[in-house]
C-alpha cells in the first residue's frame, strides 16, 4: 500500500476550510485529521509533503475543453498529450472534452474517434461530452446507450450553420430524449442565422478587421437564444446548461428562469471576466488572438458574470480551451475576420485566475473551489471522487501557494500556442504540486507525470438534477 500524508496546510474545500493533514493511501483520501493531533501525529508514510503556509484544495475539474479539435479548416493545437500537461501544471486534473459525431456520422463514431485520441496520451484523468450535429431517430437512441456508458451530457449549438447548428426542432428532439434518459443538454446559445446576416453585410462593407467578429455576434442575439434554449427546455421538460455565458443580457435571462425554479444553469470563463472588446480591437491583427465565441463583450459585462457567479446565477467557470496559434492558424482571417478559427487558450490559467479573483475580492475562497472544482464535479457526475478532498475521493490535490507572485507569458506556459491571452498579467498564486490519483504529476514546480497516467472516467448523470 503506498501512502502519502500531506502537513500542515490549510485545506479549502466548497464547503470547508480547516488546518489539517491528508492522509493518501493507494490513490484515494483515506483521512483528514487536525493538524497537530494525536490523530494525524500517528500517521507514517513514505512520502511527506510539507504544505505549510500553503493551501491545500481539490484539482480543478475543467468541464469544457477541445483538444485536437477540427475547426474552420485546421485543428486546436494542443492535442491530449499537450493539453492535459498544461492543465496540470494550472492545477487541473480532470477535463471533460468534447467528441463530435459529424453531419451523417452516428454519435458512436465521433466517440470512439476521440477515445482513440486520448487512451494513453493525457496526463490527467478525463471524460467526454457528445457534440449532436445530426438529430435524427438513429441518433436519439444512440443518447441513451451513451448515458448507459458514461457520457451524460449534450452538447447543441444554435450557432455555425453548416457546420454544428441544429434548429429548434433538432434540439426539442434532443431536449425531449434527454428529460426522458436523465441527460444534460449543453447550448451553444447564439442565434447563427442572424449572426450570419451581419457578418456578410460587415464583409460586403470592408469591416474586415477582428474587431467586427465581437461586432456582429451581438449580446442581444446570445440573450434571444439563451431565452429560446430556455424556454424548448420547459416544453421539452429537461433541464439546460448554457455554456460560455458572456452578456450581462444572456445572464439576466438564466436568473429569471432559475428564480421561477427552472433547472436552468450557466457557465462562464476566465476570458470574459478578465478580458474585453478592448483585446478584440488591438492594432494590427492583434485582436485575432482573442476570437471566441461567444465573443469578448465591453467591460461594463464583466459586472453582472461577477454577480452572477456570487449570487449562483452562474454555477460554473470552465475554459472553453480551444488554441489556435496566432502564427499560421489565426492569420487564416487577414482580411476576413470569419475566417479567424474561434477559440482561446486557457486551460493551465483558469486556477490561478480565479484565485486572483479571490485576492481581487471577487468572490471568497471556497466559492473558488466551487466554481472550479465541486461543481463542476457534480454537474457532470463526478462527485465526490473528483472536485472535493474527503475520505474515498480520488487525492487528485493541489498544493497551492497564495502568496508566490507570478507573470503569466507564453514563454513560460505549457499549453502548445503561440501567444498567452493573458500576456504580462501579473498574478499573486501559483501551484507548486499536483497529485492525480496520489501520483506526483507537478512537484515542487517540475512536471514528474506521464503521458498515460490520466484515464478515461465515466461520468454519472447530472447531480443536481437527483
Amino acid at each position: 500500500m503506498s501512502r502519502t500524508v500531506i502537513r500542515g496546510g490549510l485545506v479549502v474545500t466548497a464547503s470547508d476550510e480547516i488546518h489539517a493533514d491528508v492522509l493518501i493511501e493507494d490513490g484515494r483520501v483515506a483521512a483528514l485529521a487536525a493538524t497537530g493531533t494525536p490523530a494525524a501525529e500517528a500517521w507514517t508514510a513514505e512520502t511527506v509533503l510539507d504544505a505549510t503556509g500553503k493551501y491545500v484544495i481539490p484539482g480543478g475539474v475543467d468541464g469544457h475543453t477541445h483538444m485536437e479539435m477540427p475547426f474552420g479548416g485546421t485543428y486546436a493545437s494542443d492535442t491530449f498529450e499537450t493539453g492535459t500537461r498544461a492543465a496540470a501544471w494550472g492545477g487541473t486534473t480532470t477535463i471533460v472534452d468534447f467528441a463530435i459525431q459529424s453531419v451523417g456520422g452516428v454519435l458512436r463514431e465521433g466517440l470512439d474517434a476521440w477515445h482513440a485520441k486520448a487512451e494513453g496520451n493525457c496526463a490527467v484523468d478525463y471524460g467526454f461530452h457528445m457534440i449532436v450535429s445530426d438529430v435524427n431517430e438513429d441518433t436519439l437512441k444512440e443518447m441513451d446507450l451513451l448515458v448507459q456508458e458514461g457520457v451524460t451530457s449534450f452538447k447543441q449549438f444554435m450557432a455555425y450553420p453548416g457546420v454544428f447548428y441544429s434548429d429548434d426542432g433538432q434540439i426539442l428532439r434532443a431536449m425531449q430524449r434527454a428529460a426522458d434518459n436523465g441527460g444534460l443538454i449543453m447550448m451553444h446559445a447564439e442565434n447563427g442565422i442572424a449572426i450570419d446576416v451581419l457578418v456578410e453585410q460587415a464583409l460586403a462593407r470592408g469591416e474586415t478587421d477582428p474587431r467586427y467578429h465581437g461586432e456582429v455576434r451581438k449580446a442581444l442575439l446570445e440573450a434571444e437564444a439563451t431565452h429560446r434554449a430556455i424556454r424548448l427546455a420547459q416544453v421539452a421538460g429537461a433541464p439546460l446548461y448554457v455554456v460560455h455565458v458572456s452578456a450581462e443580457e444572456a445572464v439576466a435571462e438564466i436568473t429569471r428562469a432559475r428564480d421561477t425554479g427552472l433547472p436552468v444553469f450557466g457557465e462562464t470563463c476566465p476570458q470574459y471576466l478578465f478580458l474585453s472588446t478592448d483585446n478584440l480591437a488591438e492594432p494590427g491583427f492583434e485582436g485575432a488572438k482573442y476570437v471566441c465565441s461567444t465573443p469578448l463583450r465591453p467591460r461594463e459585462h464583466q459586472a453582472a458574470l461577477w454577480s452572477g457567479l456570487r449570487r449562483n446565477d452562474l454555477q460554473v467557470v470552465s475554459t472553453d480551451h480551444c488554441p489556435f496559434c496566432f502564427s499560421g492558424q489565426k492569420e487564416m482571417g487577414r482580411g476576413d475576420f470569419s475566417k479567424i478559427p474561434n477559440g482561446m487558450p486557457g486551460v493551465e490559467n483558469r486556477m490561478d485566475l480565479l484565485h486572483q479573483a479571490v485576492v481581487d475580492g471577487h468572490i471568497s475562497r471556497r466559492r473558488w473551489i466551487e466554481i472550479a472544482c465541486a461543481t463542476p464535479a457534480r454537474m457532470f457526475g463526478l462527485y465526490p471522487k473528483k472536485g472535493t478532498i474527503a475520505p474515498g475521493a480520488d487525492a487528485d490535490v493541489v498544493i497551492y501557494d497564495p502568496n508566490a507572485e507570478q507573470v503569466i507569458s507564453a514563454e513560460t506556459h505549457h499549453m502548445n500556442v503561440d501567444y498567452s491571452a493573458y500576456e504580462g498579467r501579473r498574478i499573486t498564486g501559483r501551484v507548486e504540486t499536483v497529485l492525480s490519483r496520489g501520483e506526483p504529476v507537478i512537484t515542487e514546480r517540475e512536471f514528474t507525470g506521464r503521458a498515460g497516467h490520466g484515464v478515461y472516467t465515466p461520468r454519472a448523470t447530472c447531480q443536481y438534477l437527483d
